[in-house]
């Protein structure tokens, strides 16, 4: 059973942020999560960190120039994910919108594995470009660079990944996360590290006298995508990445978006006018992920470059079929883990790790996520590849930094782990064929070594209890409408309420009437149909609910602990 907690604010800055005009129980949830000032949370553009703290980024701008002055062919190679996805289409379209000759290459999972190896850069080859781009991939690709060289094509990366001992010979590298760069965020999805680029590219033309005389092209214009592969890739949202997502989502709201993201807005049931983080999370996100896991991410790239209505509503609705036959897969692959874990005991364990040769690669990645937050448990996933080998993905959970672990266990089993790479909570690995178990062994001593058994205890961090004059549904909207996500926690609140009534309704959620100090609240427990004792001590997040044209509030209930009267 996890612990519930509440989380702690600095009451001295609570008191400065409702002093500055902020109502008080937006000053304590801001406070709570590090805020300090309202400029914090003004997410104003203007407000973003400039460009020229990234290493080489002027570099980079000055390559492109030259290769967009001398009509040179340029060429994106992008990742099979939202975040890839998003950064191959914004590429494409803020480099031809800055003059440039470009087209794209994407990877498909299942075929060639990810990043720029050199089957991709022979690929690549054959298109004759005069400059390769990487986009969301790129910091490990030290054969494929080399590859890529050895045929005389300059490679710009643009990466965020962790890069490995070594770096590539690439012309030149854009990666906020590489040795010496100064850059005070480190959290850029691949997709913000191409729109940074892009920016400093345009002030490398403005230098240039591209403009003169002219309009400069307008890069809001790409927002949507910086904001839908920002939250899809569940980067940190620190202040600069919030400010990205907030008028990502600011000119969603106002009928902006591109042709894809408004058709794939539509495909999932969700009203671009009220687009929310969830939305792009949850509902827009996997839409877009399941070209790449069980097709092709072409698929999705070319939905969000599509310039009609039409085009991307066709799009569209095949990433909508790909998405609920890749929920089928992921179905049957639960079912099938679960079984093969029905005698395993988190409390002997510190890690998981689950195999079968025939499970799905592009779905492995969510079974680790789904087992990670069943289990709470580091959660590897691995499966038969058509070269044999295996290939895995791994979540973690907060205490564990799952990328420096497998790096641990690559040190002390040479030869175990073929390849490996990701960040703090996620990452993709390739192990020696037939040496699963051996694997599982390493990975379980190393996270033994790194983490204390309460890092291993689920605990449900919340805000504590919520005035009953503050539970109304024009606070639900503002909470749906602000930005949440990874690093700033969408709130959570506490209470202990009466059950008044409950019933099952669609087969599998249970809605419910609670009552508290004599109001009473609808409330429902998504996929969750076992009934409620009379009295529970709830964690909840507030939500609108609309139905029949009536808006109202509704409770969602997350937890629950019986509670005595």
């Amino acid at each position: 059973m996890p612990s519930i907690t509440t989380r702690p604010y600095p009451t001295e800055v609570c008191s400065t942020l409702e002093q500055a005009g902020l109502r008080p129980a937006w000053a304590r949830l801001y406070a709570a999560r590090g805020v300090s000032h309202p400029d914090q949370v003004a997410h104003r553009l203007p407000q973003l960190l400039p460009p020229t703290a990234m290493l080489n980024i002027d570099r980079a701008a000055r390559l492109l120039a030259d290769a967009i002055d001398a009509r040179k062919a340029l060429l994106i190679v992008g990742d099979y994910d939202a975040d890839g996805a998003t950064a191959c289409a914004l590429g494409v379209r803020g480099l031809r919108m800055l003059g440039a000759r470009v087209d794209y290459l994407v990877p498909n999972r299942l075929e060639h594995g990810y990043g720029l190896t050199p089957d991709i850069v022979r690929i690549a080859a054959a298109r004759q470009p005069d400059l390769l781009i990487t986009v969301d991939n790129g910091i490990a690709a030290v054969e494929g660079v080399a590859a890529a060289n050895a045929l005389g094509i300059p490679v710009l990366v643009t990466d965020h990944h962790l890069p490995g001992d070594a770096l590539p010979d690439a012309a030149c590298i854009v990666n906020p996360n590489q040795p010496h760069c100064a850059f005070p965020s480190k959290n850029l999805a691949g997709v913000g590290v191409m729109f940074y680029v892009l920016l400093a590219l345009r002030a490398e033309l403005r230098r240039r006298g591209a403009y003169e005389g002219g309009a400069e092209p307008d890069l809001r214009v790409l927002l949507d995508l910086v904001a839908l592969g920002t939250v899809a890739d569940v980067v940190r949202l620190d202040a600069n990445n919030r400010t990205l997502v907030a008028q990502g989502l600011a000119r969603m709201r106002a009928g902006l978006a591109c042709p894809g993201i408004e058709a794939l807005f539509h495909a999932a049931g969700r009203e671009p006018a009220r687009a929310t983080v969830f939305d792009l999370g949850f509902m827009l996100g996997p839409r877009l992920n399941a070209a790449g896991r069980i097709d092709d991410m072409a698929l999705g790239i070319e939905c969000l470059l599509a310039d009609t209505p039409s085009t991307a509503q066709q799009l569209a609705h095949r990433l909508d079929a790909l998405n609920r036959a890749r929920r089928d897969v992921e179905a049957g692959m639960l079912d099938e883990a679960l079984g093969i874990l029905a005698h395993f005991s988190p409390s002997d364990s510190y890690s998981l790790t689950a195999y079968q040769p025939d499970w799905h690669i592009g779905v492995i990645g969510i079974l680790a996520s789904r087992l990670k937050d069943k289990f709470h448990r580091p959660a590897v996933v691995l499966a038969a590849s058509e070269s044999g080998e295996l290939k895995g993905s791994g979540r973690s959970i907060p205490g564990l930094h799952l990328r420096d672990a497998l790096d641990l266990v690559d040190k002390r089993h040479p030869g175990l782990i073929l390849k490996f790479g990701g960040h703090a909570m996620a990452a993709g690995l390739s192990v020696a064929a037939g040496r699963h178990e051996e694997f599982a062994r390493a990975f379980e001593a190393v996270v033994r070594g790194l983490i204390d058994p309460a890092d291993l205890e689920g605990v449900i961090e919340t805000d504590g209890e919520l005035d009953l004059a503050e539970h109304c549904y024009e606070l639900a909207l503002e909470l749906e409408h602000a930005v949440w996500g990874q690093g700033f926690p969408a709130p959570l609140f506490t209470g202990i309420f009466d059950v008044v009534s409950q019933r099952v309704v669609g087969d599998k959620h249970l809605k419910l009437t609670l009552s508290r100090d004599g109001s009473a609240f609808e409330a429902m427990r998504f996929f969750q149909s076992e009934p409620l004792p009379e009295r529970i001590h709830a964690v909840y997040a507030l939500m609108t609910n609309e139905f029949n044209g009536r808006r109202a509030l509704q409770l969602k209930l997350q937890h629950w602990e019986p509670a005595s009267r």
